[in-house]
């Protein structure tokens, strides 16, 4: 489906009628919607051994993003979501499976784990997801920029001191707004963020 920015300011001029804008809101939420979701970085070469046990906890973020829906921003100050799409999971969670399985497939820990699982974790990685969308808010009407932002600290468990805290950023520019150009967007953006943030939970736990 394409989704032209025009149909995206429609759809947000008619959210804000009443009676029949409401009645279209209902019968567009019943339909169902196409799921996707992301890639974690792949396995490079051979795995360090460590004896190391790394918790990631579950992103926070802002409202807008704490949700399955797929987020645009049609100028800096509004916030509409694809109309035809969803992610497997909410944002935050799945930002959370990207990093653990990218971090399993990258090495360098014994073990990776959402919770502690009954163990004392070495180092706890906590993170704010401050931007994942796509931005239609350019002078061209056919294209997107992608956006993807994390803040990132990792803390040592023995001392319960910050080893670390560093900010890491993706874009990526997609000559089409429609919603398999979104999505690859935003899948390249978060695959270049990946890279640089585990390389560095790597080198500073």
């Amino acid at each position: 489906m394409i989704l032209s920015r025009r149909a995206l300011l429609s759809l947000s001029a008619a959210a804000g009628l009443s009676g029949c804008g409401a009645v279209s809101a209902v019968s567009r939420a019943s339909n169902p919607l196409d799921t996707y979701t992301l890639s974690p970085l792949g396995p490079a070469g051979a795995r360090p051994g460590s004896t190391r046990h790394l918790v990631v906890e579950l992103p926070t973020s802002g409202g807008e993003l704490a949700t399955d829906r797929i987020l645009i921003k049609v100028s800096p100050l509004q916030a509409e979501y694809l109309p035809d799409a969803r992610w497997s999971e909410p944002t935050p969670a799945m930002v959370q499976t990207l990093l653990v399985n990218s971090l399993l497939n990258r090495g360098g820990f014994r073990l990776v784990s959402r919770v502690g699982a009954g163990l004392e974790p070495d180092f706890t990685l906590m993170s704010e997801i401050q931007a994942f969308q796509a931005e239609l808010s350019g002078p061209d009407l056919a294209s997107a920029q992608i956006r993807v932002q994390l803040q990132m600290t990792l803390i040592r468990e023995s001392d319960r001191a910050i080893a670390g805290t560093r900010r890491f950023s993706g874009t990526e520019a997609v000559a089409s707004d429609s919603t398999v150009a979104l999505i690859a967007g935003l899948d390249r953006a978060t695959q270049s963020m990946l890279a640089d943030a585990i390389g560095w939970v790597q080198a500073t736990a």
